[in-house]
């Protein structure tokens, strides 16, 4: 719809001047477009040369020699050329103390063949002489004087080694070691020279055979090898000298520690030897000389006796010596049981203390039943190992005789593989622990005891349900602990306590 301002105007004109308003606005935005291409156009391709300006002063800065020879010295070799000849250059040189090394790069090449060392490691061999190898030491280079030892090998005609080191500093500072004749020849047969760090006196200056370009040899390599990249050999701990030497005399003290306590081992093994030939020998003597002078004593006692008419005194007298002697014989038998060797398996033991509960029992109301393990035979027990066992079960026994009113006691062997459980249990009438007076030690005599061979006793009993007496053992081989008799502290024997040895007395009085 037209405004009221264009009503005098005809339509047609009108028309034609908003077309011509449009199109006009449409060019000024292409003219606005075409410049801003063209200006980028520009932009990008200076910003692309810059880049590329910027790169090429960084690799110049990286890689300050653009050419393969810069850097190179001269040719040298010593004065005296052979075929087939081996020569030896050594030199040396020093970063600053404080100086942290950027680049380190190393060209070089030998007519013919050599082997290169920096600081008595071996970094590479070369073996053409038309071409340069070129080495990066940066890894290895490092504050400090540094060695440069290189072996080079003549064939024949001419002969030469061309060099050139150049460590670039963080200061901006460069060292450069090229080859010329402040390198020294080594003679041949001397060793540690690749690693020594000062010449020796017999080292004689290189010659310089021609400068870089010279004939024979090229004013340009044919072509530059690049050598592997070494790194600092990294040493663990164990590869250490003090390591190494501490983990020697550790090895020294275990070897002669464990040669001690075989030698130990072994004599104490022949001490038992020799203990168990003399409990032998002991035990025989006993058996054939005190007993048969006592079993005499015996006989002729009670031929003296016969001898006598009933009604006299003496007879009583003879009488009761008789029966002290045939007391002394059967404590003789029980010492006798105790030193022989033989009698150390536990199925001896068994035997015998059964035995022994069977003889002390008879004479009371008391029945006893036993409960014996079988395979009890398989255990060995020492001497005193028994012995405390013997002296606790006599004091078991002795008080459920003297105490106990029993009518019933059972006495159990049990043996499971080293573990070994003796009980002696009676139906009397039973006690309270905690009302033992203190002046008694015949438990606690059983308790100490058993404590002694590395066991236990343990007690039980209740008014009115009998008592149960408990020793626990686990008998062990000496092979099985060889460090037992060596490590075990020295225990300070007991004293004989008096009122024991009356409750034993009585015990084999009663027994007889």
């Amino acid at each position: 719809m037209l405004s009221s301002k264009n009503k005098f105007f005809p339509q047609h004109l009108l028309l034609d001047r908003t077309i011509a308003c449009q199109v006009w606005i449409w060019r000024r935005r292409l003219g606005a477009i075409t410049v801003l291409a063209f200006w980028l156009a520009l932009i990008f391709p200076c910003h692309g040369e810059a880049s590329e300006a910027v790169k090429t002063v960084a690799l110049a800065a990286a890689d300050p020699d653009d050419s393969r020879t810069n850097g190179l010295g001269d040719w040298i070799w010593t004065e005296k050329r052979l075929d087939r000849q081996t020569c030896q250059l050594w030199k040396s040189f020093e970063v600053p103390k404080d100086a942290v090394v950027v680049h380190a790069g190393l060209r070089m090449t030998v007519d013919n063949e050599y082997t290169l060392f920096l600081d008595g490691r071996e970094l590479g061999r070369g073996s053409e002489w038309r071409e340069l190898f070129d080495y990066d030491l940066t890894p290895l280079i490092s504050p400090g004087r540094h060695t440069i030892a290189v072996k080079a090998y003549n064939s024949s005609s001419y002969a030469g080694m061309i060099f050139g080191l150049r460590i670039d500093l963080n200061d901006g500072k460069t060292i450069e070691v090229k080859s010329d004749q402040s390198w020294r020849i080594v003679p041949e047969g001397q060793k540690g020279w690749e690693n020594a760090s000062r010449p020796r006196d017999t080292w004689t200056p290189a010659t310089v055979m021609a400068s870089l370009g010279k004939e024979p040899w090229w004013v340009k390599p044919e072509n530059m090898n690049a050598m592997p990249t070494l790194y600092p050999v990294r040493t663990y701990f164990w590869q250490t000298g003090w390591f190494q030497v501490t983990l020697l005399i550790i090895c020294g003290v275990v070897i002669s520690f464990s040669l001690r306590l075989m030698a130990q081992l072994a004599l104490h093994k022949k001490e038992r030897l020799l203990l168990q030939r003399e409990r032998a020998r002991i035990a025989r003597d006993i058996h054939d000389d005190l007993g048969s002078r006592i079993t005499q004593l015996v006989l002729h006692g009670e031929v003296a006796q016969s001898e006598l008419p009933s009604e006299s005194d003496m007879r009583g007298q003879l009488d009761r010596i008789c029966q002290e002697a045939r007391n002394v014989l059967s404590t003789l038998d029980e010492i006798l049981w105790a030193v022989n060797p033989r009698r150390d398996s536990l199925n001896e033991f068994s035997s015998y203390v059964c035995a022994y509960a069977e003889e002390f029992l008879k004479p009371t109301s008391i029945q006893c039943l036993f409960d014996v393990d079988s395979e009890a035979s398989a255990l060995t027990l020492g001497l005193p190992l028994r012995r405390a066992l013997l002296m606790g079960i006599k004091e078991a026994l002795n008080n459920s005789v003297k105490y106990s009113g029993a009518s019933e006691l059972v006495f159990q062997i049990k043996c499971h593989g080293k573990n070994l459980m003796v009980a002696v249990q009676d139906n009397g009438k039973g006690f309270n622990l905690k009302a033992i007076r203190p002046g008694g030690t015949g438990l606690l005599n059983i308790v100490q005891r058993m404590q002694e061979q590395g066991g236990s006793c343990v007690i039980t009993s209740q008014p009115g349900k009998g008592c149960r007496v408990e020793f626990m053992l686990t008998s062990k081989s000496a092979r099985y602990r060889p460090l037992y008799w060596l490590l075990k502290p020295n225990r300070v024997p007991a004293q004989p306590d008096p009122n024991q040895n009356a409750n034993e007395a009585s015990q084999t009085n009663a027994s007889i």
